[in-house]
């Protein structure tokens, strides 16, 4: 039997690379909707991040993900990101 290499990501906020499910899957739906995506199949552009707050506050800061989407991101989606993060 064939050991299967697991998927790889690397994190827009610290550049680590990590396997696909440790990190957090941001997407753009084919709509222009922006929502994070726990499942990591849904439909669209997607960018990952690591699961903790430091990252994000990387992205926030740097605008990475409005570039990466090229679409201006709300304050809201970014709460709803940090939400899923620390486990609301």
């Amino acid at each position: 039997m064939v050991n299967k290499k697991k998927p790889e990501r690397t994190c827009m906020a610290c550049n680590n690379k990590k396997q696909k499910n440790e990190l957090l899957r941001i997407v753009r739906t084919p709509e222009g909707i922006i929502e994070t995506d726990l499942t990591g199949k849904k439909n669209g552009r997607g960018a990952y991040i690591c699961k903790n707050e430091e990252c994000l506050n990387k992205i926030i800061k740097s605008k990475r993900l409005e570039r990466i989407f090229e679409k201006e991101i709300s304050p809201e989606i970014y709460e709803n990101i940090r939400g899923v993060i620390i486990g609301k």
